[in-house]
């Protein structure tokens, strides 16, 4: 019987060294080359599977006992002499690693049957420690000189009861680390992508130990897929034995997935929907009344957050500069106007998104932070925030003018060089957050005034709000016709709703399901979720237009209309950054479309968007004019003259002593053309900054 099993043994590293010698011929010859440096070889799963009648056995048993396998594998090297060093000695420490398996196990589906199994994960990485050295083979001294070799497992280290050697009485050995054996190893922390969660659920988390050249490959908000073993270790609670397990993955191989939006699995009936829906000549309608169709109005915020969804095109430059794609879009609104709820809409629509609220978000939260706990053994481990958790994807930000000062300058760099550096406990890292932004905020004052300045009003830095390509105002007016059709429009959500609820609890006599469906018309939307998202995954993936040489002029057209408001005393209206994100937004329009020209359509369309946001930011009432200056800098350019006037006065006046009576300083200032009470506001902003002040009651001197 014994012999037969032999044969059988002998014949499966047959089968192995077959397989090698056909289809891995090259491979074999690097690592002959290139060992010790290089010392994995990768074997592909869909090579085994198709090699020949065996091959489907030995794919299985890959699966079921892969620890087996693996020493096949090696055996077959070994007998076969496949891998030839320089040296001409045995090459020790190849590793055989296994990709490209067909079936992904989701980690909350992992169970106790999957124990000792080959299994592939998929998921985003949240946390990594340093790379550091690990014994695996421990070699021991006895005060007589002898050694003694203990190999090491993963987990606690174990020493030998005494020396090995027969004869030999001595108990304690010291551990000689120049003779031992240490092998590169990591811990990961990886967590599953938020794509696949049903609502409200925790994401849920492996370990996975990762060893010798595989270390140190991927950082934190890395998409990865981890083939292994899942092993397990027991419990130790307060040094008592727990009969619970914990599980963790011996990494076997590492396959970064970078390609976008792949897990939107589109199939052709989808393909050729999305395709006959980019013909509609009402797709942009379409697009639009299928975000949040439960909110009424709001055309052009919705348009703004439709062409964002899609996006405009990242740009690599030869330099190795990058040029942005993603839009950033801030809506500022009075209470009650729905903006949460447009947040969280997108949230459901993107491919990949993340939502947060600015009250509870920390700038760690957000970005990365360097965090000490039992995960690193005490040691400090990098965790990736919601940023760059939503890198090609969206990010929300609810509430952002409640955010801390310090916690929203984090947001700067991921905005605009879309990258987080981290420099903490010895730890620096550059982590991707490749994402568009979407923040919602409220007036300073909870409403807004319409008549005050705009800046004073908006509880946020100017360096932050430049870097929004579209920010809206969203008041809220009573105006009768359009309060009417709010007010019936919402009712009728809400009638349905109650029809719907009473309907399931007892049928009510007339109502069909035809009948619901009509009734839900106004509030449903023209293109069911789960096709948006395939929509956008499917135009994101495919879809690079060129801009045509008359959109380009209609572009620069009106950049330099809006420069060209600006004469010498007005204010600058545009800077650089609006006309990048013209562009950026047309290129997402012509994306809607799956167009691969962007069209003089797709530039009036922006054109319009932008020109609204701008009339509603930076459009001042008293010239006339646009003015970005209040946007930029917090501050209009009307002020900034007034102040220069002021101190020019007050050095007019005062001569050397630069003070004078400040009756007689609004007399002369206001006698240049400007209101007393702009002047006294000035005088105000110079007492309050701190380059003048107010030696005696009614006198003010420069400092």
């Amino acid at each position: 019987m014994d012999s037969g099993q032999d044969l059988h043994e002998g014949d499966k590293t047959g089968d192995w060294t077959r397989l090698l010698k056909n289809k891995y011929k090259k491979e074999l010859g690097e690592l002959s080359r290139e060992y010790p440096h290089k010392r994995s070889l990768y074997i592909d799963y869909r090579d085994v599977e198709r090699f020949g009648k065996p091959g489907i056995a030995m794919a299985d048993e890959l699966l079921e006992n892969p620890g087996k396998v693996l020493e096949d594998v090696w055996e077959a090297i070994k007998n076969g002499q496949l891998i030839r060093t320089k040296d001409g000695k045995e090459p020790k420490g190849i590793n055989i690693r296994f990709t490209n398996l067909p079936r992904k196990t989701l980690i909350r589906n992992i169970r106790s049957d999957d124990i000792n199994r080959y299994i592939s994960v998929e998921g985003i990485l949240r946390k990594s420690t340093e790379v550091r050295p690990r014994i695996v083979e421990a070699v021991f001294r006895c005060p007589a000189g002898h050694f003694t070799v203990r190999q090491q497992k993963y987990g606690k280290f174990i020493e030998p009861d005494g020396c090995a050697t027969d004869g030999c009485t001595f108990k304690k050995l010291e551990l000689m680390p120049k003779r031992s054996k240490f092998v590169d190893s990591q811990k990961l922390r990886i967590q599953e992508s938020p794509e696949g969660l049903r609502g409200g659920e925790q994401p849920q988390t492996l370990d996975i130990d990762v060893t010798d050249d595989l270390s140190g490959m991927v950082s934190p908000g890395d998409r990865i897929i981890i083939n292994g073993i899942l092993r397990s270790m027991q419990r130790v609670v307060k040094g008592e034995k727990s009969t619970v397990f914990d599980i963790f993955l011996e990494c076997n191989s590492i396959e970064v997935a970078e390609k976008e939006f792949e897990e939107v699995e589109i199939d052709e009936k989808a393909e050729d929907e999305i395709n006959r829906l980019s013909k509609d000549p009402m797709i942009y309608r379409m697009i639009t009344h299928s975000i949040a169709p439960t909110i009424y109005g709001s055309e052009d915020v919705k348009q703004a957050i439709a062409l964002q969804l899609f996006g405009g095109i990242a740009k690599e430059m030869p330099d190795g500069s990058r040029l942005r794609g993603d839009i950033h879009v801030l809506l500022i609104g009075d209470p009650g106007i729905a903006k949460s709820q447009l947040l969280r809409y997108v949230v459901k629509l993107s491919p990949r998104a993340i939502y947060t609220s600015g009250q509870s978000s920390t700038a760690a939260g957000l970005t990365a932070t360097a965090v000490k706990d039992e995960f690193g053994e005490g040691r400090w481990t990098l965790e990736a925030g919601a940023l760059v958790l939503a890198d090609m994807g969206v990010a929300a930000v609810d509430e952002m003018d409640k955010m801390e000062k310090g916690d929203r300058s984090a947001l700067h760099e991921a905005m605009e060089q879309q990258s987080i550096s981290v420099a903490k406990a010895g730890i620096t890292a550059t982590l991707k957050s490749r994402c568009a932004l979407l923040g919602a905020a409220n007036p300073k004052y909870g409403r807004f005034d319409m008549f005050g300045d705009l800046s004073e009003q908006i509880n946020m830095p100017p360096s932050l709000l430049s870097r929004f390509d579209l920010i809206f105002i969203m008041t809220d007016q009573p105006e009768q016709k359009r309060d009417l059709a709010i007010a019936e429009h919402i009712l009728k959500a809400h009638s349905t709703g109650e029809l719907i609820a009473q309907h399931k609890k007892t049928p009510i006599p007339g109502v069909t399901d035809e009948y619901i469906q009509q009734q839900l018309k106004p509030v449903m939307p023209d293109i069911e979720p789960g096709l948006f998202r395939k929509y956008v995954a499917y135009s994101k993936r495919s879809c690079f237009p060129l801009i045509s040489p008359e959109a380009r002029e209609a572009l620069v057209a009106y950049y330099m209309k809006l420069r060209g408001i600006a004469e010498p005393n007005k204010p600058v209206p545009v800077t650089a950054r609006q006309l990048e994100a013209l562009v950026r937004l047309a290129e997402a329009s012509a994306r809607i479309r799956l167009s691969n020209t962007i069209e003089t359509s797709d530039a009036e369309r922006v054109i319009h968007i932008v020109d609204a946001c701008l009339r509603q930011i930076a459009y001042d009432a008293k010239t006339g004019t646009f003015d970005i200056d209040k946007v930029v800098t917090g501050i209009s350019k009307e002020k900034r003259d007034i102040v220069r006037v002021i101190k020019d006065a007050i050095r007019d006046i005062g001569g050397e002593g630069r003070r004078a009576g400040i009756d007689q300083v609004i007399d002369a200032v206001s006698a240049k053309g400007f209101s007393r009470d702009k002047v006294r506001e000035g005088i105000d902003m110079l007492l309050r900054t701190g380059e003048a002040m107010e030696p005696k009651n009614g006198i003010i001197q420069l400092i």
